[in-house]
């Protein structure tokens, strides 16, 4: 009889989740928002379209795919958002937890 073999759901999650996140800061410009972000703190989206130079549509766009990834958040002050980055996240990332996934020892 053959074994069937037991699959790790948690850690396809984990995969999943970290595909996610690496996806996020795969595209320039949301590394470029992100940068903003550490350099200003909490901004308003009026002023990121400003700084970043691009159309809050677009904006909009790379906000969503970072604010779905947890990298940043977002706090609404009347009808502006203001982002700022998730720095818990963003430190969990650059952790030794990911470097545990791929290194046998840890």
């Amino acid at each position: 009889m053959k074994e069937i073999p037991v699959i790790d759901n948690s850690l396809d999650k984990t995969f999943d989740t970290y595909a996610a996140k690496f996806k996020a800061l795969s595209d320039p410009k949301r590394l470029h928002i992100m940068h903003l972000l550490t350099e200003n703190g909490s901004t308003c989206v009026c002023d990121l379209v400003e700084l970043i130079g691009m159309p809050q549509s677009k904006l909009s766009y790379h906000l969503k795919i970072l604010l779905d990834a947890n990298l940043i958040q977002k706090e609404t002050k009347g009808t502006w958002g203001y982002y700022q980055l998730n720095e818990k996240e963003v430190n969990h990332i650059l952790s030794s937890e990911l470097c545990c996934l791929f290194v046998p020892s840890c």
